[in-house]
């Protein structure tokens, strides 16, 4: 018989507890290790009772979700996160320190119903490669999770097709949509895979193979030519980096 997923429940709100214990016990396979209502003892009872998951608030006095999160990683073996919050405004923190799931308040039976079988599906994987579930230093960022009207939608870095800045956030662009989040280039370029991005500009990075041609215009500066029709300008001090999309 497969041993249940034991989960723990952290929220600084009653009520937020007892509706996720009431959800938790309509999906087979889960057992409840414990609740907490801040992080300090949230880290105690990890400690204490070694659950597999924790289900845990962002938004809370104190020490909050995401710093939860960060000291977690930190256990020889941390249990896997899934945030369960009323703000959307976290999704990039959550998921720059490896939540496994992103669960907007109020909750849904089946969205909770999806996030622990993600849980699950990160500890098999976890036992399989018989690795951490934290990413290791250096490793690129695979996805975003953006906010849309509805809630989360999570993208693929793979299939983003050029990156630009807008004032403080950056702007990502997936065919003729685009997503704000709140990052810097300078962090997006040391995280994404320089395989298979580059930056053209002091404000914008490219996919490139999404990058089809390059041009000089009569003043002598250079443009990208990308693929859905437009052109990048490339900065004077990234003309090197778009000539070695050419081997030159």
């Amino acid at each position: 018989m497969t041993e249940p997923l034991r989960l723990l429940i952290v929220d600084d709100e009653p009520l937020a507890i007892e509706r996720l214990q009431l959800l938790l016990a309509r999906i087979e396979g889960v057992q409840l290790a414990g609740t907490a209502s801040d992080g300090a003892a949230a880290l105690r009872l990890v400690e204490a009772v070694a659950p597999d998951a924790v289900l845990l608030d962002i938004a809370m006095p104190g020490m909050d979700g995401i710093d939860v999160a960060r000291a977690l990683s930190k256990f020889a073996r941390p249990p896997v996160v899934v945030f369960v919050t009323a703000f959307d405004a976290f999704a990039v923190a959550a998921f720059d320190v490896d939540a496994v799931d992103y669960v907007m308040k109020p909750v849904a039976a089946d969205r909770l119903a999806r996030a622990v079988d993600r849980a699950r599906e990160r500890l098999r994987l976890r036992e399989e490669e018989g690795a951490e579930p934290a990413a290791a230093p250096g490793a690129h960022i695979g996805e975003f999770w953006v906010s849309e009207a509805r809630g989360l939608v999570r993208l693929a870095a793979e299939d983003i097709d050029r990156i630009t800045a807008e004032r403080d956030y950056m702007r990502l662009h997936v065919g003729r949509r685009s997503w704000l989040i709140n990052h810097t280039i300078a962090k997006l370029e040391a995280e994404l895979d320089p395989a298979r991005f580059i930056r053209l500009h002091r404000s914008a990075m490219v996919r490139r193979d999404f990058v089809t041609g390059l041009r000089r215009d009569e003043g002598g500066r250079w443009w990208a030519k990308l693929a859905d029709g437009d052109e990048q300008k490339v900065g004077r001090l990234y003309v090197q980096n778009a000539k070695g999309l050419a081997g030159r």
